[in-house]
């Protein structure tokens, strides 16, 4: 794990599609209900971003896929969506205990079907993400 960022503490990270419109949307949903830090962030496409996924054995083939690195493990799809919500506290952890239940290859189906479709339903941006500077040390 040598190219894994430096900075990084032992606060769980997500990893997101950083010129997706919906993914920039959901940081932005855990950024507002996430006031104590709980949670750090990251572009798929960065630097720090690509170093993690390798660190976990990840490749290409979750560019477009949300990840959660957690307790030195990393999360992908549904899964990583749930834990997020887990994170998140109440009322959102309802949706985890709700959820968990389905089936992971159908909530994974449901998954994919959104992440294909990304950005013809919610657009895209033509660059990653920029923090601003209030929230850039909550970005790896």
């Amino acid at each position: 794990m040598a190219d894994v960022p430096a900075r990084l503490d032992a606060r769980p990270v997500i990893l997101f599609d950083g010129v997706c419109n919906l993914c920039n949307g959901a940081v932005n949903f855990v950024i507002d209900h996430d006031p104590a830090g709980h949670f750090r962030f990251g572009a798929l496409q960065s630097e720090g971003g690509s170093a993690l996924l390798r660190a976990h054995g990840l490749g290409a083939a979750y560019l477009d896929s949300l990840v959660l690195v957690e307790s030195g493990r990393a999360f992908a799809k549904s899964d990583a969506a749930l834990r997020i919500a887990r994170g998140l506290g109440a009322p959102w952890a309802l949706a985890y205990y709700a959820f968990v239940a389905v089936p992971k290859p159908l909530r994974d189906a449901v998954y994919n079907v959104v992440a294909a479709n990304r950005y013809r339903w919610f657009g895209r941006q033509e660059s990653c993400r920029v923090p601003t500077p209030e929230l850039r040390a909550r970005f790896v």
